[in-house]
């Protein structure tokens, strides 16, 4: 299968007009001419390497679209499963948390596993390459015995260690929190205050906090499942997240803290939506400051995953490196970080995990090939390759 009149993102470089063939689902040749007769003319668009998304929250609310609304399991997923590829994702992490009954029914264990044991067992008849990363809260009691059965089980590619108290980390802004937490809950600051209050004097009797850490730490390297922190707000937090064997610095909150991650050889990750934006949605470091001062290094769609395209668009205008630094951080950053040493660039032996863009007033995703598959388009592709092969074929019936 050959693709052609592309212009592609290569990992140190890009190709202005050029050509792939694609054999047995993996990469095979590259070339920076043209050729003649091929199965998809990309007519001048980009080719880009398959999305590799480490932190998604979006299954809960495909699941649960409005409060106390339970859609099935199978529904949600494979509605999910659709809009990721429909934004060039072709590796997923759904991100899943385990956190304490006070922060709500949607995420009770019962309904948190009940979701990974579907993701799990449909993996095989999904068009993207599904993942779990499971966000463990580090004042959940009950935290270390279900990830034990989970990673014995082999449910767990990734974990993260959380902890939302207010006060510290993503919510280090109190009064900030609060007015949010009031906005989101649609109720007033009195009461929001309150609730922050509990919450932190709930934090305050969890004395095993560390305990939990460290074990599940300890079992995330027995399982080979890969570690994460989160928000982190200082440099104590990440050089201890460091020693207990994490290797990515998930949404660093501070530039210090993101410099420390990047000078312990963790990889940074913030997301696409900050970037996009400009801005964090919570006041904490901006991904566009942290990409100028070189120390991002992984995009996540987190809560919008059609904000991976024009987000790489965006940041590939802005310093050094062009596309082909920015399109590693939504692709061979985090494939590397995460031990998918087969995917994340367009080379020769690869997988053939790629997405096609074109750009714009804003970019748009025109077509998702996974394993040289083509999972998604938007029909513009079927217009472009349909001369060719009816050519073709009118040519074979005529000899």
């Amino acid at each position: 299968m050959w693709l052609s009149n592309f212009e592609i993102v290569l990992a140190d470089r890009v190709i202005e007009k050029g050509a792939l063939r694609i054999e047995d689902g993996l990469i095979v040749e590259i070339r920076d001419t043209l050729i003649d007769n091929v199965d998809i003319d990309g007519g001048g668009r980009l080719l880009l390497p398959g999305f590799v998304d480490m932190h998604g929250d979006m299954i809960e609310k495909e699941i649960e679209p409005r409060v106390n609304v339970h859609m099935p399991l199978e529904l949600g997923i494979y509605d999910l499963d659709k809009r990721l590829a429909s934004c060039g994702i072709t590796t997923a992490y759904a991100a899943l948390a385990f956190t304490p009954a006070t922060y709500g029914k949607t995420r009770s264990v019962e309904h948190t596993t009940a979701i990974i044991e579907a993701l799990t067992a449909m993996r095989g008849e999904l068009l993207v390459d599904h993942r779990v990363h499971a966000r463990f809260e580090v004042t959940f009691s009950s935290a270390l015995a279900i990830a034990e059965q989970l990673m014995t089980s082999g449910s767990l590619s990734l974990i993260s260690l959380m902890d939302h108290t207010p006060g510290q980390g993503q919510y280090r802004d109190i009064e900030k929190h609060v007015a949010h937490l009031a906005k989101e809950r649609k109720i007033d600051e009195a009461k929001a205050a309150e609730l922050v209050r509990q919450r932190m004097a709930d934090r305050d009797g969890h004395g095993d906090a560390f305990d939990i850490v460290t074990g599940l730490a300890s079992l995330a390297r027995r399982h080979d499942v890969a570690i994460a922190s989160h928000d982190d707000d200082s440099v104590e937090k990440v050089s201890l997240l460091h020693r207990l064997g994490a290797v990515i610095s998930e949404f660093p909150i501070t530039t210090e803290a993101a410099a420390e991650a990047r000078r312990l050889g963790l990889a940074t990750a913030m997301g696409a939506p900050n970037a996009l934006r400009g801005l964090s949605y919570s006041g904490n470091l901006s991904a566009r400051q942290a990409y100028d001062e070189g120390l991002l290094d992984i995009l996540a769609s987190d809560y919008h995953p059609s904000a991976m395209l024009p987000a790489v668009i965006v940041l590939g205008a802005r310093g050094e490196g062009g596309l082909a630094r920015s399109v590693a951080l939504a692709s061979a950053n985090p494939a590397k970080a995460l031990g998918l040493n087969d995917r994340g660039r367009i080379a020769e032996g690869l997988r053939a995990d790629l997405v096609i863009a074109e750009r714009g007033r804003m970019p748009r995703l025109r077509g998702t090939l996974r394993g040289g598959k083509l999972i998604w388009s938007d029909g513009t592709l079927t217009t472009l390759a349909r001369p060719v092969a009816t050519l073709r074929h009118l040519e074979e019936v005529v000899q």
